[in-house]
Parts: C-alpha cells; structure tokens; sequence
C-alpha cells in the first residue's frame, strides 16, 4: 500500500468512526451492554485519593458576571496570549461549577444531572488542574470533586512550566495561563450505558464541557483556548492515572486577558501561518 493510499485509509477510519459508531456489523447477535446484562453501574464520580480537601466558595454574587448572553456569545474567542496574572479562588469554583456542576443526584444515585449535557447523563470526564495563580491556592496539580464541588489537592510539581508544555505538545503560550484543565475520561462510564457504541458520544460530550467553559471564562472577563494537541503519558503519569481506564485526552489553558492583546494575537496567528504550525 502507498502512501496515498494509507492516508485515504486513515481518514476514511476516522470518518467511519464518527459516522458509524452505532453500526452492528461484526458484533454478535446476542450482544448487550452491561447495563443491560444488569452489572453494577461504575461510581458517578471519582472518590479523592488524598486527605487534602478544600471546599471551594458557592457565592457567586461576589464575581461581575456579564448576564448579556448574546454579547458573551459574539465575543467568545479563544485566546491564547494571557496577562500572567492571579484569579481569585470565586472565579475558579464558578468554571468549575459551569462545566461540571452537579445540580441534582437522580434516583438511587443512579445519575447525576450536571450543568452540561451528557449522553445518557453518564458523564465520564474527570476534572484535574495545573493551578499556577489562584488565589488562596498553592501552584501544583488539582482534582475537581464535583459531588461535594470541593478541591483535591494532589500536590506540587517540580517544574510548573516544562509540565505544562510537554503535555501540551509543546504550546509554550500556554504557560502564562492562571490555570490549565486537563480532561480525563473513565471510559467504563459510557462503556457500561453504552457499550461499544460509547466512544462517539464522549467525544460529542467533551464538546459541550468546553464551550461551557469559553462562556463561563468570557462571561467574568477571563480567555482560553481548547486544546486537542494533548501528549497523554506525562500528564496520566503527573496525576496519577493508568491511560488505560481513564486518561487525560483534552484540555483547556484559562487565564486573564486585556483587550490590548487582540494586535499581540493577530501576530502570533500571522506566526502560526507562516511557519506552518
């Protein structure tokens, strides 16, 4: 097989993934998800792993929240040229809240309801932060407990920066950001619910946590960019998961921007075209 043909091959895969992730082909014909075969459901959400809980503020009267929906929805870009500068822990607790919020437990915590859509409500992401400028926090890496909306510190990192870069595929501009979310998923979330047909909806679902996190950001004077260029085995290794169960696949540097910096962004994309980036 050429090259050509190799290329065609994958993209072809990957259109077929996004298209067919409900095709029965190949499965057998008694094929039934765990649910279905009434195996225990997986915990909604991840227990803490450390003793080093902090409860995050829910007073968001405190934050200048822009309730102009449309104006925040026009002015929504991704910003990837940040101030360098501290957030308070107010703006913090509210993005968390905005794209994993847990607003209701429905029956026998069968299922959360959460501030964003999620297939089947199974919501299989997991929250971690690289925390560089929060106030009242200490820089290091952070987990998002999302049932009790509390945070889990899971210690300090030697090199911040060189953390961040490398598990960002080498995205240097994102080192200014006050604080970098990193998504994982715990695959058997979906899985159990959905079985081999999970896949393309986590990806439909990871969509919704982030758009609700470049509203959120917008909506308190804040900027990020999603990113896909994620390297998986540094972060997985910096928070302790084992990429095979559940992995870091997405994330999102958040920081403070100024106005200003719309001639210093113009620059860096003229940079990107140019070097083909």
């Amino acid at each position: 097989m050429n090259k050509e043909d190799v290329i065609k091959k994958k993209i072809k895969a990957g259109r077929d993934f996004i298209l067919k992730f409900s095709d029965e082909e190949g499965l057998p014909e008694d094929y039934m998800t765990d649910q279905e075969l009434k195996k225990p459901q997986p915990p909604l959400a991840k227990d803490p792993v450390t003793d080093q809980i902090a409860d995050l503020p829910k007073d968001f009267s405190v934050l200048d929240i822009d309730n102009d929906f449309l104006g925040i929805i026009n002015r929504r870009k991704s910003h990837r040229v940040y101030t360098d500068e501290t957030i308070s822990l107010a703006e913090l607790s509210y993005l968390l809240w905005c794209t994993q919020g847990v607003k209701e437990i429905r029956g026998k915590s069968y299922a959360t309801l959460r501030t964003v859509p999620s297939g089947g409500a199974r919501h299989p992401f997991e929250c971690y932060m690289a925390v560089r400028k929060v106030e009242g926090l200490d820089p290091g890496l952070y987990h998002y407990l999302p049932m009790t909306h509390q945070l889990e510190f899971l210690g300090p990192i030697e090199d911040m920066n060189g953390f961040i870069s490398e598990s960002l595929c080498e995205q240097t501009w994102a080192e200014k950001a006050s604080v970098v979310f990193y998504y994982s998923c715990v695959f058997y979330r979906a899985e159990w619910r959905y079985g081999v047909w999970a896949h393309g909806p986590v990806l439909m679902d990871s969509g919704h946590v982030t758009e609700n996190l470049y509203l959120a950001a917008e909506s308190i004077g804040l900027g990020g960019c999603a990113i896909a260029a994620v390297e998986p085995e540094p972060a997985n290794k910096a928070f302790g998961l084992d990429g095979e169960e559940e992995s870091i696949f997405y994330a999102m540097p958040v920081g403070t921007v100024k106005k200003e910096n719309v001639k210093e962004e113009a620059a860096f994309y003229a940079f990107v075209e140019e070097e083909g980036l």
